[in-house]
């Protein structure tokens, strides 16, 4: 049984750090793009970053570069999201979620269109909620 487990989230003031945790069981990170997608309150989910850890390759969206930077270990099957620099737009429930991918390389040196495309996606987190406000 494939399980995705966010942690780590809650509310923090404008300009501070957060770092939240995926906890990945039932598949290997190897064979899969790992995503963090959010919604915000009345708006659609929208994709935040994604990883290949067997190509260590990374992709963020505009409004998180810079400021985001999603890692993988492998030895705990865990999938994490710093977020520095914190906004209040930032606020919303992040998911993280999985793709199957067998040519990951496609997907990242070619249009980025699959990477946020949550139909790509076969597993999906409950969502946590993170708050930025003062």
């Amino acid at each position: 049984q494939v399980q995705l487990v966010e942690s780590g989230g809650g509310w923090e003031q404008p300009g501070s750090s957060l770092k939240l945790s995926c906890a990945v069981s039932g598949i290997v990170l190897d064979g899969y793009v790992i995503a963090w997608f959010r919604q915000a309150p009345g708006k659609e989910r929208e994709g935040v970053s994604c990883i290949s850890a067997i190509l260590g390759r990374t992709y963020y969206s505009d409004s998180v570069k810079g400021r985001f930077v999603v890692s993988a270990d492998d030895a705990s099957n865990t999938v994490y999201l710093e977020m520095g620099s914190l906004k209040p737009e930032d606020t919303a429930v992040y998911y993280c979620a999985a793709a199957q991918v067998h040519y990951p390389a496609g997907w990242f040196d070619g249009p980025k269109g699959r990477l946020f495309d949550e139909f790509e996606y076969e597993y999906w987190g409950q969502g946590i909620q993170v708050t930025v406000s003062s």
